[in-house]
């Protein structure tokens, strides 16, 4: 029934001609001129919903012809109504039409520059910005790339340092799927396949995947869910495959689980996951393969030998923060450490989460990445372990910031969402997407064009990047690993600022192994750690 409600517009132009045309017998002769008028119009109307529907580059259009001309009519005279359309609560807008404005600027591969300053309110309490150098440099290569693998993994990835962050198939469409991995083919960059599987979509664009593992171990599981080693190791062998990622939690919905109705599950869902049809598909919310540090630790050593020694991290969103000193206290006493760990910060999640959730439970990305960076340089183990970082990570300014305090590289998901043409709807749970990204509506799929969408996402990439080897080279860096934490200013109040370095400092190599106090905290979570289970040595988190 929606697919002929969003087409509810064009029929309604095609009805008003033919009904025109059909009543001019019957009219009096001075009502014939008006009503030639009217079925010209309704012409008009009609070519254009014609060509809205062949058209590809529109997927608003597309899949909303004539209609969805009311959503670019208001773009257009953006700016004389910017303070009543856009200015809202920030609660209430999810992302600024500005901020979305780069993102398709970039991926369109037109100019973002903009006249008369910042459109930021620099004197506002909470300002931040980088510092620049009076001596900058010119950077001609902004493909940024690093090396992930630890000193156990026998296949290295050269990665790019900005990267499609984990998005599902069965949350996102197949040509949505489609479009993200050929782009990440075209740009040389990765694709995280989410913890729905590896779908046909994926392997069909071609571009490197980062495998996500969650609890449901999807495409790894036997049929009572656990985790299947002979079913992991054939799918992990796959060249397309660089890297594997056990996710423990994620920003949106930390520490829950999920359903998806057996109804809403189709063949090729189906095939992705593992699971039969018309049963409900269940991700717990915790794993079922591990319950202590020691045997989590044990579980991604054997993921990396079943994977032929491809780099095996993990992902989480901070929680308790001595549980996350557990897991490396049991990295210390294993011998085992994990290739790579990203932090996801509780203010990412593209998908639907209960509102409390998404608003109250879990660390914003900076507080657990300083946490997690501080931690393991604490241990002795930085060297050992990449980190990377999520959580609307979309501009070049937002990934500087996440290398600066101490992140390695950084994984997108919302930018690249804005890339093949999310329009924030907020429609993902509903089938009903508007442009054909987060639907299984066969139908309004159709409106998002995979090739014109691919070249978007890749161009997204490489716009994005050149701007950060800009800011790199406004700073005096050669490279945006150089940036620290004293690059970061913020405006305290109306006459103090502070730098990064200040709030969010690096804290000493091996200070916990030596038990050196500090003000923040750290020497005390790590006491009552223990390898041997998450539970604290005393009461408290």
């Amino acid at each position: 029934m929606s697919q002929y409600l969003r087409l509810s517009a064009f029929f309604a132009v095609i009805a008003g001609l033919l009904l025109c045309v059909f009543s001019l017998p019957f009219v009096p002769d001075w009502w014939a001129p008006t009503l030639w008028v009217m079925a010209a119009l309704f012409a008009v109307l009609v070519v254009v919903g014609v060509r809205d529907i062949m058209q590809s580059r529109h997927a608003v259009l597309r899949n909303y012809p004539v209609l969805g001309h009311v959503r670019y009519f208001f773009e257009h005279i953006r700016p004389e109504i910017r303070q009543y359309l856009i200015e809202g609560d920030e609660e209430e807008v999810p992302f600024s039409r500005e901020q979305r404005e780069i993102v398709y600027q970039r991926a369109k591969n037109v100019e973002d520059k903009r006249p008369f300053g910042t459109k930021k309110r620099v004197y506002d309490s909470g300002y931040q910005w980088l510092t620049h150098s009076i001596l900058p440099r010119k950077i001609e290569n902004n493909d940024f790339r690093l090396t992930i693998g630890g000193p156990d993994c026998k296949h290295p990835y050269d990665a790019s340092i900005y990267n499609i962050s984990a998005m599902s198939f069965g949350a996102l469409s197949a040509n949505a799927i489609l479009a993200l991995n050929k782009g990440a083919k075209a740009g040389r960059f990765a694709h995280d396949t989410g913890e729905g599987g590896i779908s046909r979509y994926h392997r069909e664009g071609g571009g490197d995947l980062i495998w996500e593992l969650g609890s449901g171990y999807f495409g790894a599981r036997d049929s009572a869910g656990r985790f299947d080693p002979i079913r992991f190791a054939e799918q992990a062998a796959d060249p397309q495959i660089k890297m594997i990622e056990l996710k423990l939690s994620q920003g949106a919905k930390p520490g829950q689980g999920g359903v998806l109705p057996g109804a809403k599950i189709t063949p090729e869902i189906a095939e992705a996951r593992g699971v039969p049809m018309g049963v409900d598909c269940v991700s717990p919310a915790r794993h079922s393969a591990f319950s202590t540090p020691i045997e989590m630790m044990e579980f991604i050593g054997k993921l990396r030998d079943l994977a032929g020694g491809k780099p095996t991290g993990f992902k989480l969103c901070i929680g308790h923060r001595r549980e996350f000193m557990c897991i490396v206290k049991a990295m210390l006493e294993t011998g085992i450490t994990p290739d790579f760990i990203v932090i996801d910060g509780k203010e990412g999640g593209t998908g639907a989460a209960p509102m409390e959730f998404a608003n109250h439970m879990g660390m914003p990305l900076v507080e657990g990445l300083t946490f997690a960076h501080n931690t393991l340089r604490g241990a002795g183990l930085r060297d050992r372990v990449k980190l990377g970082a999520s959580g609307k990570l979309i501009h070049a300014f937002d990934i500087a910031k996440a290398l600066a305090l101490g992140a390695d590289w950084a994984n997108s998901a919302r930018g690249f969402m804005f890339s093949i043409g999310c329009i924030q709807a907020q429609a993902c749970h509903t089938n009903h997407c508007p442009t054909g990204v987060a639907t299984q509506d066969k139908a309004r799929q159709k409106a998002l064009v995979v090739p014109d969408k691919a070249e978007r996402v890749a161009h997204f990439h490489k716009n994005t990047l050149k701007a950060l080897g800009d800011m790199t080279g406004a700073a005096g860096l050669t490279h945006p690993s150089q940036f620290l934490p004293h690059h970061l200013l913020m405006r305290e109040n109306d006459r103090d600022m502070v730098t990064g370095k200040d709030v969010y400092p690096y804290m000493p190599e091996g200070f916990l192994l030596r038990g050196d106090d500090t003000r923040f905290g750290y020497l005390e979570r790590w006491n009552r750690a223990r390898a041997e289970g998450f539970e604290p040595v005393d009461d408290g988190v």
